[in-house]
C-alpha cells in the first residue's frame, strides 16, 4: 500500500506540474502581472522604510510609484530631445551625405562589386523633411514600416497601463500576500522552506545591488569615454545607456545606435565613428567579462565563469527573457543546490556505513 507521505509528495508534484502548465497556457497575458510582480518585489523594501517613518502604507506606495514615474519621465526627457535634435540635423544634412555617397561610395561599389547604387538628394530631402514635421507622423511611419498590427499595439498599451495598476495593488497588499503564502506552507516543511526563501531573498537583494553598481559604472564609463572621443550629447547618451543596460541588448543597442547617428551627422570623417565603435566594443567586453561577473557574480556567490555560462545557457534555452532572468534565477538555484549538498553530505550514501 502507498504511504500517506508518498501520496502527499505525488499530490504536490502534480500540483506543481499543473501550475507550470497553466503558466504556459496563460503566458501571453501574464506579462504585465509578471513585470508588476518583479517591480513590486524590488520596490517593497523602499515602501517598508517609508512606512516605518510614520505615514500609512497607502501613502508610501503612492510616493514610491511617483518616484518611479519621475525616473521614467526623466529618461524620456533625456532621450526625446536628443532624438528630435538629431532628427532635425538629419533632415538638413542627410541629402548632402547622400550626394557625397553618390560621388565617392557609388563608384567604388560599382567598380568592385558591380552594384549600381544611386540616390536622389532632392527626393530624400523632401521625404525626410515631410516625415519630421511631427512626432506623430514619425511614429505612424515607424509602425507602418515594422508592420505592427492593431492587436500588437493594443497589447502593448494594455501592458503599459495594467503594469502600474497591478504593481500598486501588489505593493499595497504585499504583507498580506506574504502572510498568506506563509500560512499555505505545510507545517512540517515550514522551517526549512522559510529558511530557503529567506536565503533566496538575500541573494536576490545582493543581485540588485550589484546590478545597480554595474549600471552606474557603465553610465559613467560611456559618458566620459564618448566625451573624450569628442561626441556631442555624450553625457545624455552615456546616462541612457547605463540606465537601460540591465535589459539585455536594449541598453547597448540603443546607446550604440544614437551614438553612431550623432557621429555620422557630425561629418568629421570616419574617425569619430570608429571611436564610437571602439568605446562601445570595449564597454561590452567590460560589462560581460569584468563588471557583471565580479560586481554581480561574486555578490550572489557565483564564480565569474559560472556567470558567463549562466547567461549563455539561459539565453540558449529561453532567448531574451532567459538572459534577463539568468542571474537571479541562477542565484535562486544556487540556494537550492546548497540545501541539496547539505542533505547529500549528511546522507549515509556519502558518509558510508557507521560502525
Amino acid at each position: 500500500m502507498i504511504s500517506d507521505h508518498r501520496l502527499q509528495t505525488a499530490f504536490w508534484i502534480g500540483l506543481g506540474l499543473l501550475a507550470l502548465w497553466l503558466l504556459y497556457l496563460l503566458g501571453p497575458i501574464l506579462t504585465p502581472f509578471l513585470l508588476a510582480g518583479i517591480l513590486a518585489y524590488v520596490c517593497n523594501p523602499l515602501v517598508d522604510r517609508l512606512q516605518g517613518l510614520g505615514p500609512p502604507r497607502l501613502v508610501a506606495v503612492i510616493v514610491v510609484l511617483l518616484l518611479m514615474l519621475a525616473l521614467l519621465v526623466g529618461l524620456v526627457l533625456i532621450i526625446v530631445p536628443l532624438i528630435v535634435e538629431e532628427a532635425g540635423i538629419l533632415a538638413v544634412r542627410l541629402p548632402d551625405a547622400v550626394a557625397l555617397a553618390n560621388e565617392k561610395l557609388a563608384p567604388w561599389l560599382r567598380g568592385n562589386f558591380g552594384i549600381k547604387l544611386r540616390f536622389d538628394p532632392a527626393t530624400l530631402r523632401k521625404l525626410v523633411t515631410d516625415n519630421m514635421d511631427s512626432l506623430q507622423t514619425v511614429v505612424q511611419h515607424l509602425f507602418a514600416s515594422l508592420k505592427i498590427g492593431g492587436v500588437a499595439i493594443f497589447g502593448l498599451l494594455v501592458t503599459l497601463l495594467l503594469t502600474p495598476v497591478a504593481m500598486f495593488y501588489l505593493l499595497l497588499d504585499w504583507p498580506w500576500l506574504l502572510a498568506r503564502i506563509d500560512n499555505a506552507i505545510p507545517r512540517p516543511w515550514h522551517a526549512k522552506a522559510t529558511t530557503i526563501l529567506r536565503d533566496v531573498d538575500s541573494v536576490l537583494a545582493q543581485f540588485l545591488r550589484g546590478q545597480i553598481m554595474v549600471m552606474a559604472v557603465l553610465a559613467l564609463y560611456y559618458g566620459v569615454a564618448l566625451w573624450m572621443a569628442g561626441l556631442p550629447s555624450a553625457a545624455a547618451i552615456g546616462l541612457l545607456t547605463g540606465c537601460l543596460i540591465f535589459v539585455p541588448y536594449v541598453g547597448f543597442a540603443t546607446g550604440l545606435a544614437l551614438a553612431l547617428l550623432v557621429a555620422v551627422l557630425q561629418f568629421q570623417g570616419i574617425g569619430l565613428v570608429v571611436a564610437v565603435l571602439v568605446v562601445f566594443g570595449f564597454g561590452q567586453l567590460l560589462e560581460s567579462f569584468l563588471l557583471t561577473p565580479f560586481l554581480v557574480g561574486e555578490r550572489i556567490g557565483l564564480h565569474p565563469l559560472a556567470v558567463i555560462f549562466a547567461l549563455m545557457a539561459f539565453g540558449q534555452l529561453f532567448g531574451f527573457f532567459g538572459i534577463l532572468l539568468a542571474l537571479p534565477a541562477s542565484a535562486a538555484l544556487l540556494v537550492g543546490l546548497r540545501e541539496l549538498k547539505a542533505v547529500y553530505v549528511a546522507s549515509r550514501f556519502y558518509r558510508g556505513p557507521t560502525a
